[in-house]
C-alpha cells in the first residue's frame, strides 16, 4: 500500500491465544510441583516452550503437543498426575569438582540432583538453588520448597554467599583495591546488554603463600549479594591472577561446616528456620525475657 497515511502507522500487537491451557496449570498436572511451585519456576526463567525462555504469565500450552522444559529436563504433559500432599525437603550437598548443577546435562556428566537421590521419596523431586560452576565445588542447596528457592536465588533478597578462592598470581595492594572497588563485566550470555558492575561484598586475604617456581598462592575469603555468570574467576582475571580453586562455603546463615565432599545431609529445623527469616518468610524468633 502507497498510501502515506498508513505507511508509517504501527501495526497492531498480535492477539494472545485464545485456546490451550494455563503453563502452570499443565506443568502441576504432570506431577512436576504445586501450581505455585511452578508459577515461581516460571518467573525464574527455568522454563523452556518449544526452545523459547518462558517468564511471563499467563502462557497458553497445548499439553502432548508443545515441548515443555524445566531445567533442561523435558516434563511429560500427556499424563495428569495428582499431587499427594507433601512435605518439603531440605538438602545440602557439598558438591565435587566435575558434577554439574542442572539437573541434565547433553555430555552425560554427573549432577547434583543425582546425587542426592537416595534422600528423595519417590515421586518427589528437588531443585538446585542457583548454580554452582562444574569446576567450582561446596554448598549447593536443593529443596521442594519453591517459595524459599525463589527468594534465595532472586537478586532482590541480597542473600551473601561466601566462597574461599585460591588464586595463582601477585594479589597485589592495588589489585585488591581494584577489587574491592568493583569492575565492569559484560554479560557473558548476551554482550550486547553492555557491561554490568560486579564487586564483592567482603574481600578477605586469608593465607598469603610466596612460591618463586610455582608463583604466588592465596586464599581469599569472597563475599557476593548478587552474582554474575563465573564472576568470582573473571574479575580476578582482570586483576592478572588466575584462580585455581573456588569453594561456595556458605549460603545466607548455612554454613557447609565439615560435610565431606561428595555428601548430602538433610539441614536441621533450625538451619531451616534461620533461611526463611533471612528472605522474610518467618518472623525472627523472640530473644527470651531475663528472669526476674
Amino acid at each position: 500500500m502507497n498510501d502515506p497515511r498508513f505507511r508509517d502507522r504501527p501495526r497492531p500487537a498480535a492477539p494472545p491465544p485464545e485456546d490451550g491451557e494455563r503453563l502452570q496449570k499443565v506443568m502441576a498436572d504432570a506431577g512436576v510441583a504445586s501450581r505455585r511451585d511452578c508459577e515461581l519456576a516460571i518467573r525464574a526463567g527455568r522454563v523452556r516452550v518449544n526452545g523459547r525462555r518462558v517468564t511471563s504469565l499467563p502462557s497458553l500450552v497445548e499439553p502432548g503437543r508443545d515441548l515443555i522444559e524445566l531445567d533442561g529436563v523435558v516434563i511429560d504433559t500427556r499424563r495428569r498426575a495428582v499431587i499427594p500432599s507433601r512435605r518439603n525437603l531440605y538438602l545440602m550437598l557439598n558438591k565435587p569438582r566435575g558434577v554439574i548443577s542442572t539437573a541434565r546435562d547433553p555430555e552425560g556428566r554427573p549432577n547434583v540432583v543425582a546425587m542426592v537421590g537416595r534422600a528423595v521419596p519417590p515421586g518427589e523431586r528437588v531443585y538446585p538453588v542457583g548454580r554452582l560452576d562444574a569446576d567450582s565445588t561446596g554448598l549447593v542447596l536443593l529443596t521442594n520448597d519453591g517459595e524459599l528457592a525463589h527468594r534465595l536465588a532472586h537478586p532482590r533478597h541480597g542473600v551473601a554467599k561466601e566462597y574461599r578462592v585460591t588464586v595463582q598470581g601477585q594479589l597485589t595492594p592495588e589489585a585488591l583495591a581494584r577489587l574491592s572497588k568493583g569492575l565492569y563485566l559484560a554479560d557473558a550470555n548476551d554482550p550486547s546488554r553492555g557491561a554490568k558492575r560486579a564487586r564483592p561484598e567482603r574481600l578477605r586475604v586469608l593465607h598469603h603463600k610466596r612460591d618463586r617456581s610455582r608463583g604466588d598462592l592465596a586464599l581469599v575469603s569472597v563475599t557476593l549479594r548478587e552474582g554474575q555468570n563465573r564472576e568470582i574467576r573473571r574479575l580476578f582475571a582482570r586483576v592478572g591472577v588466575k584462580v585455581r580453586r573456588l569453594e561456595r562455603v556458605a549460603l545466607g546463615p548455612l554454613q557447609l561446616g565439615g560435610l565431606p565432599s561428595g555428601r548430602h545431609r538433610a539441614l536441621r529445623a533450625p538451619e531451616v528456620e534461620a533461611l526463611k527469616e533471612s528472605v522474610g518468610l518467618c518472623e525472627p524468633a523472640a530473644a527470651p525475657r531475663p528472669g526476674r
